[in-house]
């Protein structure tokens, strides 16, 4: 880990991608689908799981190509990135990634210290990309091996 920021930074549009990003009640109708579509169907959790009051209180982002939704995010207060989800279509493209520094960006501007997350192991690398450190033992959540993961932003 390089200490400080993430190394890279890509703007919230390019080339037909876009992030928006808003409260629960603004970015629902678009992430609630695509995080059904990864987490309940594609991977087999419960969808009483999938739905928490932490949705209420998160920054969402959801990144649209062609001004189709595919990919989100949510930051929780206590600088926790979760319930980050992409399309299989769109995997491996980098969309996930703009998501994903979309919710730095936002934990940075508000002064958040470091960002934490729960990583599914097969995306640790994904995470390491963005300065993203493992810690800790593996743990099963939903029947998927997690590692927590951090990242310094100052």
């Amino acid at each position: 880990m390089s200490g400080g920021a993430p190394r890279a930074t890509l703007p919230a549009r390019v080339a037909g991608i876009e992030v928006r990003t808003g409260d629960w009640d603004a970015m629902r109708a678009d992430a609630a689908p695509i995080r059904l579509e990864v987490f309940v169907v594609e991977q087999g959790c419960p969808e009483s799981e999938e739905w928490d009051a932490h949705d209420a209180r998160s920054v969402h982002a959801v990144a649209y190509v062609d001004g189709a939704p595919v990919a989100t995010g949510r930051l929780l207060p206590e600088a926790l990135v979760g319930r980050m989800a992409v399309r299989a279509a769109h995997r491996g493209t980098g969309i996930g990634a703009r998501v994903l520094l979309r919710l730095l960006e936002i934990a940075r501007a508000r002064g958040d210290a470091a960002v934490e997350l729960s990583s599914q192991c097969h995306a640790i690398g994904f995470y390491a990309r963005h300065d993203f450190v493992a810690y800790g033992e593996v743990y099963d959540d939903c029947g998927i091996p997690h590692r927590m993961m951090r990242c310094a932003l100052r």
